[in-house]
Formats: C-alpha cells, structure tokens, sequence
C-alpha cells in the first residue's frame, strides 16, 4: 500500500474530525453553501419510504460511483482475467516496473483520480450524491489488529483521501455514500470485491467478519459528524448464488455492523443489499434498524416496472425507501430507459461508473497510455511467464497512464450524461414512454393480450412489435434482449416499435436545458398515412405532422420551456409504429 501508517485516533484526522457545532460555525457553513447554490438541508435520514433531509425536504439521490479508484478493476484498464482485481493488478505493477516504482505510481495515481475538478463536474452535470467503494486492504493499517475499544487503525494516507473527497462534496453539495466493496477476505468471492481465492471468506472466518464489524465502527465513529455522508452501504454485493449456502449469514452479519455503527452514530442511514449481485431480497426477513434503505442493483435486462416487482413490493411493505445503487455498463438507449424508469417510480438510483479506460458509456474516459496493449498482452501471460517489456518502457507506459486519469485529460461524454437525465439533445426509444398507468404516461384502444406482444411491459397491454430489418415489422413474441455491455448500439432487429391507431398515445419526459425552440424528429414505420398531434404539458403548445405511407421519419419543431416538459405523440388518423423521438438542439430561424 502506498503511505505509512501512523498512530492516530479516527477522530482525530484533518477532514475527518467532529466537525465544531457551534452556532457561528453552522452559520458561517450555511452562508458558504448558499453563496454556492448549494441548497441542502443537512444529515438525510429515512421517513416511510422516503428519504429526507433536516428541513424535511424529500431528497432522491441521483448519483454516480466512483469505480476503479480505491478498489481497481480489471475490465476498467482494458486488462485479461489474469489482472481481473487489485491485488492481481499490484502483482502485475511490481513484476513491471519494481516496488518502488509501483508505489510512486499508486501515489500518482489516486492522487489524480478523482480531484475536486471531478466532483465540481459531477455536480455541475446533475448528479447530487456519488458512492464510494471503499477496499479494506487500501484503507486498513497493515496490522489489521482490533484494539480493545472496538477501533481499528486506518492507513492515514489512504483514508485522508476519503477525507479530502468527502471535504470535496461537502463544498459542491454532494452527497457521499460510503460502499464497502471489498470487506476483509471478500463478501462476493469473486474479482469485485479483491477476493485472494475467489472464495467469500468473510462468511468462511469469524476472524474476517470481526474485522469488517470493527472497520464500520471506526469508519461510523470518524464520519459521525459529516452532514454530507448520505449513509453507510454495507456489503457490495454480497454471495452470488453459487455460494447461496451463506446466505443465512448475511442479515446476522448486517445486524452486528448496524449495531456497532449505531454504538458511535446515532444519525447516518444503514443501506442493506441482498445477496446474488444485489438482487435476491429474500433474505430480508426482518428490519434490524429505523434509519434504513434497501439497495438493488440492475443491469442487462429490462427497464420495465415488471423487473422491479419485488423491490416495489417490499417497499410497499415496509414502508422504506429503496435504491438502485448500482447499474450501467449498457448503452445510452437503455440508460434513457432505465434511469428514467427509476425517476418515475420515485427510486434513488447510482450510475456505475464515472471514469473507466477507452470506453463510451461512461461520462468520462481514460485514453490509454502508448504501449498499453503490451501491457494487457503480459497480463494475459501471468502468472507462468515473466513480463517482457523493458522496465524504462514500462515505467514510461504506467507514468503516462497516472497522468491521463485526471479530469483535464480524459474524453468527456456528454451524451451519457444527457442519457442518465434524459436532457435534450436526446433521443427517446418509443418503448420507454412514462411509467404511468394507462391514460397518464400512454394510452390505446387496443389493449393486447400479454402472449402477443414482446415480453417487456407487458402489464401496460400496448401493442408492440419488434420491427425487425424488413420495410414491414414482423411479430414476435420473445423477451428483448438488452445486454450491451459495451456500450454497443442494438442491431435493426433489436428495436422496438410501438403501434398508434388514431386515439392512441404516448409520453415521454424530456429535460429541457434552456428555453427555446427545439426540433422533434420521430422514427417510424408506417404502412398507411397518418396524422399525428405533437404536443407538450405546456398549454397551447402542439403541432400537427403527417407521415405518407412510405415515410420512416417525421419532423417538427416546438417551444419548450426550460425543465422537465412531457412531449405527447398521439395518433390522429391512420397508424403507424413509432420507434424513436429525438429531442434535438435549438432550431435556428425557427
């Protein structure tokens, strides 16, 4: 680990300490914040199945993680399996370019990560919250010995970045999540969370999950007093399924951490997700605490209400919030999709993840370094056979790659962001109208029976067919298939199409950055003419399109005001299928 540790008290730290209560104190913080914009209303704690902050505001969490920082992942650095986790990465560094230079490079390397550039970026594009994972074997001191209070030493240099990140997103408004991604000995059993033997031995030695007690009670006891923590995350993504043997471990292990935090902070909100990649909540057999919320994570499968009956259900039961702590690593359709399904149902959510190497379904993208296929060809070599590129090369290669995970030297994707907001420019599959009911977010006057449509919202009863490459679409009864986990866009078969008969309907929510005049072009397939009616929330404001029977686009322009404005598309006479809308940029002349 880079840094050494020292004796000190985790109260006792620069940024980490008590924060002064006193009255010109809070004062003088408010005046900051307000001077900044910044309008938060301190400590967020849960009420019913809300989450709200001192001013009893509801707040809905709208963040992003901060992957690959303190816990590095292999497929975030273009790397084989071989370097598929922290300490396999470390392994690979050392062999390269020898400790000391490993250790210079570490240093360099979560130095520029994430920056207070980072974190005024990400609130300057929407986000109001980040979650942090957090890998115990960075952040412990190297003896890892519990004292008899309870307490665990940190590594005081790594955990002073915790600090200066949480000081960060204190001034910017931002509230923080801290993720416990890699738990002493591995909570998961698998590359995610740093495990040595692909085995989750937080569940296999008392000795582990002791030390993971111990390491919430010194991080609940430092961080007790930051209004800006949003609450604690557990365990990443606790024992997949082939390790479901386990399971009844997990709420036992959840309760000794709630109390032990609750020992040394009475305030911060306890965040629990179920086992199997966070989506298995059958484990959840009991609340072991009233300040709390239940996480899920979601990728790969269908943006629809459908896939999140049972977290919706167990929020109607126990009357607590819930929240989608992590999903992505999709494409910017599903994004729309997805993330806007999770606004409409009134879900916190958490993108995952910020910044990853050559990729472009993150907001920002890491260029990598000249020579670095090399340095993913001597990964896939280890451990059998030795690295092959001279060490001043690959110091020159990992120098280089230090330097190009700040901010200022990434690729900035905005169309990401816009995507995760659904701001304009955007566009909108047809498939991802409002998650309403039937004459709120769509309405038709057909209503179809489940077995005859694509199986994707399949309660709202809209006739939907997937188009398929020909001029006609052809029916087809099979579940969409949304896995795209690089970014790739879906193939002309993949799509979707929507059917409107006159009198039939559906809305999409679009934010509007900035009010003016805006283009609306629409994607379709029509096998007859027909009129359609484009209109907004706003009164007065509508235009009518005709589509010919041989057009596949329309087009027309309107004046949205800025904000989140709701675009009607309603089929006046003929039919057709609408595949998409675009929200474009501000007409010109119009």
């Amino acid at each position: 680990m880079v840094g050494h540790p020292r004796h000190a008290h985790p109260r006792d730290v620069a940024c980490g300490h008590a924060l002064p209560r006193a009255p010109e104190v809070r004062d003088a913080r408010d005046r900051r914040r307000r001077d900044q914009g910044v309008t938060m209303g301190g400590y967020l704690k849960t009420v019913g199945q809300d989450l709200v902050d001192e001013d009893a505001r509801i707040v809905r969490l709208r963040g992003v993680g901060i992957g690959n920082w303190l816990l590095p992942e292999g497929y975030m650095w273009r790397l084989p399996a071989p370097a598929d986790r922290p300490r396999r990465i470390e392994d690979l560094i050392v062999d390269l370019i020898g400790e000391d230079e490993a250790r210079r490079f570490w240093q360099c390397y979560r130095d520029r990560f994430i920056s207070e550039t980072d974190i005024a970026d990400l609130a300057a594009a929407g986000f109001n919250s980040l979650r942090l994972p957090l890998n115990a074997r960075t952040i412990l001191s190297a003896d890892g010995v519990i004292a008899s209070d309870g307490l665990i030493e940190f590594d005081e240099a790594e955990i002073a970045r915790v600090d200066r990140l949480i000081g960060w997103c204190r001034e910017s408004g931002v509230y923080v999540i801290l993720d416990l991604h890699g738990a002493p000995g591995g909570q998961t059993g698998t590359n995610i969370d740093d495990s040595r033997d692909d085995q989750p031995e937080l569940f296999q030695c008392g000795a582990h999950a002791d030390l993971t007690v111990a390491l919430w009670r010194s991080l609940a006891l430092r961080y007790a007093d930051e209004w800006i923590v949003a609450g604690y995350d557990l365990l990443n993504e606790p024992l997949p399924e082939w390790f479901s043997r386990y399971n009844p471990m997990v709420l036992p292990l959840y309760r000794r951490i709630t109390e032990a935090i609750r020992s040394v902070d009475r305030r911060h909100a306890i965040i629990l997700e179920g086992v199997h990649w966070a989506t298995d909540w059958s484990i959840f057999t009991e609340r072991i605490d009233d300040n709390l919320m239940l996480e899920f994570h979601k990728y790969w499968n269908n943006p629809d209400r459908e896939s999140l009956a049972p977290y919706l259900a167990k929020r109607e039961s126990w009357k607590v919030p819930i929240f989608m702590g992590e999903g992505g690593e999709n494409n910017t359709d599903w994004y729309t999709g997805a993330f806007g399904l999770y606004d409409d149902l009134e879900i916190s959510w958490n993108f995952w993840t910020w910044k990853k190497m050559d990729t472009t379904n993150s907001p920002l993208s890491i260029r990598p370094p000249a020579g670095w296929s090399r340095v993913a060809q001597a990964a896939a070599l280890r451990p059998t056979h030795a690295p092959r590129i001279p060490h001043d090369q690959a110091v020159e290669i990992f120098r280089e790659y230090a330097e190009n995970v700040a901010s200022e030297r990434c690729d900035h994707h905005a169309e990401v962001v816009g995507a995760l907001f659904r701001r304009a420019p955007l566009r909108v599959p047809a498939i991802f109208y409002v998650n309403a009911e039937r004459g709120v977010g769509f309405d038709s006057p057909q209503s179809v029976p489940r077995d005859e449509t694509p199986r994707f919202r399949a309660g709202d009863r809209m006739p939907m067919v997937f188009v398929g490459r020909e001029r006609m679409p052809t029916l087809c009864r099979e579940s969409p298939d949304f896995r795209h986990g690089g970014g790739e866009p879906w193939s002309p078969d993949q799509w979707i199409g929507v059917r409107l008969d006159p009198g039939a309907w559906t809305t999409y929510t679009v934010e509007i950055p900035a009010s003016g005049p805006y283009r609306i072009d629409g994607w379709c397939r029509a096998d007859e003419a027909a009129s359609l009616l484009i209109s907004t929330d706003t009164p007065g404001t509508e235009v009518s399109c005709d589509v010919g029977a041989a057009d596949d686009a329309w087009s027309c322009a309107l004046a949205l005001a800025e904000g989140s404005r709701r675009i009607t598309v309603r089929c006046r006479e003929g039919s057709l299928f609408l595949i998409a809308i675009t929200v474009g940029s501000v007409s010109k002349g119009v």
